[in-house]
């Protein structure tokens, strides 16, 4: 029997790393572990010497609230945890609950021993607080649940992201199999493969306040991936048998710049490409499978903000509504870019066609946004060193096979239509293509070179109509900001329907030399096929 509040499960929130004792102890005297922070100012553009514009977001705990329903799990002073909340037959746990690991209470001053254990422990028990919330989810009659398809979400700021893969990924974290009850895994910033401080993984060595949870050799250990790290110096594996990475959504932080902490050395130390704290490169997860070959990418978004602050990624628009449409949303889209040809500047065709050694490094850049919202669901710069690279050297030697690149994935949701009686879901994706810094035998090629410029840049409108009855196609439409109304009337049959998945290609072709072509593609999947009706 299917869970009748699908996809609204009770959502486990564990929150990042809490370095020094009064650090904890505040972590401590938080009810939300920050999860109830927000914010009312918004960077909009890189330059911080312009002022930011006000833009209130209530915290995540509260628009959860004010948009599903959700509440928390205190009552009276105590959390489900203690035994005087159990005392009161009158409280229920329902399924649109927020509860938050509060892992942290043990090593406190305050309400602990102020000694930190080990993170194996915290992973552990994470898995008893799941079966701690099923018992009393299932106990409550108005939910309908039976114990067997009870089911929770996590969400998981910066190291709390480590917290969860350690239950899921290693089985010693779980002995009572607790991650079988996990519907949906959400990370913010979280160091999936570690943090660099000045091109440097963390050492081994660095015992002091436990940062060597941030070691590679540490973490393949309490996450059970010794060989894949041996064969691949990567930690950034979620083995597909243990969890399936399209259940999985990770959220990258772009903006260093916003990153206070230790007066500035952290952003300082991570460099550019990175949120202050953690690099954009080491934010995200890819799936293993079961013969040690990279599985499928989890999804991924990006956003223009710091690990954490006034400008943190938690307290952030773009992040919320990524978390929400992962959750809750009706339809999922894979974004992925395919290269067919790439053409160089005639001298540079030249110099290759002679047997000398050409390179160049290509940036695309992505944008994507909901119709009738002033924000993107996913933002990827050339200047906010979030692009997605191929070089040409790779391209070159299997070009099928280096020449498919991932982009981000977007989610998107029934509720969220700006009109009601509007069927479809819609929205924009610019694509750019940065002309590189074109080398020649390892040295830059500077002739006919403008700085900034692009080998493609357009924008694109999305427009999906899901089936209205069962056996019905997708319809969808899409237009080129340069050919044409940014509401398409031309509907495109999705004729590629595998396993559910909808596959549309759209080309497209600089028509220039230097210049590129290729296609996007967008993989549509109907998420949440077998929720009740959403709002």
């Amino acid at each position: 029997m299917a869970n009748p509040n699908t996809p609204f499960h009770p959502i486990i929130y564990v929150r990042g790393y809490a370095m020094t004792p009064g650090e904890i102890d505040a972590t401590t005297a938080d009810p939300f572990c920050g999860f109830n922070l927000g914010s009312t100012v918004y960077r909009a553009v890189p330059d911080k010497t312009r002022q930011p514009r006000k833009y209130i977001f209530e915290s995540p705990v509260v628009r959860l609230a004010s948009d599903f329903g959700y509440r928390d799990v205190y009552e009276d002073g105590y959390d489900i945890l203690d035994p005087e909340w159990s005392a009161d037959p009158d409280n229920r746990l329902g399924s649109r609950s927020i509860v938050i690991y509060r892992y942290y209470d043990e090593a406190s001053r305050l309400l602990g021993i102020g000694r930190t254990p080990e993170i194996e422990t915290f992973s552990a028990k994470l898995g008893e607080l799941i079966l701690r919330v099923r018992d009393l989810v299932c106990a409550n009659p108005e939910n309908g649940i039976a114990p067997d398809d009870f089911r929770c979400h996590l969400v998981a700021h910066s190291m709390g992201g480590l917290v969860c893969r350690g239950l899921l990924q290693n089985p010693a974290n779980d002995k009572k199999n607790a991650r079988r009850f996990v519907d949906k895994f959400f990370t913010y910033a979280t160091p999936h493969d570690g943090i660099e401080m000045a091109g440097m993984n963390t050492p081994s060595w660095l015992s002091l306040a436990d940062m060597n949870n941030f070691n590679r050799g540490e973490m393949a250990r309490y996450l059970d991936l010794k060989d894949a790290y041996a064969a691949t110096g990567s930690v950034a594996w979620l083995p597909e048998e243990r969890f399936p990475p399209e259940r999985v959504f990770c959220m990258v932080g772009s903006n260093r710049l916003d990153y206070e902490v230790a007066l500035g050395a952290s952003r300082t130390f991570a460099g550019h490409g990175s949120d202050g704290l953690v690099r954009i490169e080491n934010a995200t997860l890819q799936g293993l499978k079961a013969d040690g070959t990279p599985g499928a990418p989890c999804a991924k978004a990006f956003a223009y903000r710091a690990h954490s602050g006034y400008f943190g990624i938690v307290n952030s628009e773009e992040a919320y509504q990524n978390l929400t449409r992962f959750l809750f949303g009706d339809v999922r889209v894979d974004v992925w870019v395919d290269i067919d040809t790439i053409r160089l500047p005639q001298q540079v065709q030249q110099a290759a066609g002679a047997g000398r050694k050409v390179n160049a490094l290509y940036q695309f850049e992505v944008l994507a946004a909901p119709r009738g919202k002033l924000w993107f669901l996913t933002r990827r710069t050339a200047e906010e060193d979030s692009v997605a690279c191929l070089a040409h050297a790779d391209w070159s030697a299997a070009p099928k096979k280096n020449g498919s690149l991932y982009l981000s994935s977007v989610f998107l949701a029934n509720r969220a239509r700006v009109n009601p009686q509007h069927r479809s879901l819609a929205y924009s994706l610019a694509l750019g293509v940065r002309v590189p810094d074109y080398e020649i035998d390892r040295k830059l090629w500077i002739n006919e070179h403008y700085e900034g410029g692009y080998l493609f840049r357009n924008a694109l409108t999305l427009e999906m109509v899901p089936p209205a009855a069962k056996g019905e196609k997708w319809q969808v439409s899409y237009a080129w900001q340069n050919q044409g109304s940014v509401n398409a009337d031309t509907g495109i049959d999705a004729k590629s329907i595998r396993g559910g998945k909808v596959e549309v290609r759209i080309p497209f072709d600089s028509q220039t030399t230097p210049g590129i072509s290729g296609r996007l593609r967008f993989v549509v999947t109907a998420w949440n096929a077998d929720a009740a009706q959403t709002e």
